[in-house]
């Protein structure tokens, strides 16, 4: 978890989860809404991906990334149970 936290910290990382959010996208595609070079922002790709945070799929020579929304839900529940605000568990 503590790699999905870490993946979270950085603004460009949180904001390629957004767009992700709406519809999966080419690197190119992500790449133009940014103002970055692309081995940085290819970087930020790969720290997500470790995270597990995003998934790949290559279509001919073009990788499309997908958010894993499994990960992100699962690091909200965290971040909820930590601050109180968790379902209550009954054992």
């Amino acid at each position: 978890m503590s790699d999905v936290f870490d993946a979270l910290a950085h603004p460009v990382r949180r904001k390629v989860l957004k767009l992700l959010r709406k519809r999966p996208m080419s690197a190119g595609e992500l790449a133009d809404k940014f103002d970055l070079a692309k081995p940085t922002l290819s970087g930020h790709f790969a720290v997500l991906k470790a995270a597990d945070l995003v998934t790949t799929e290559r279509q001919g020579t073009t990788i499309i990334y997908h958010v894993n929304m499994s990960v992100l839900e699962e690091a909200t529940s965290a971040l909820m149970d930590l601050a109180g605000m968790g379902k209550e568990k009954t054992s």
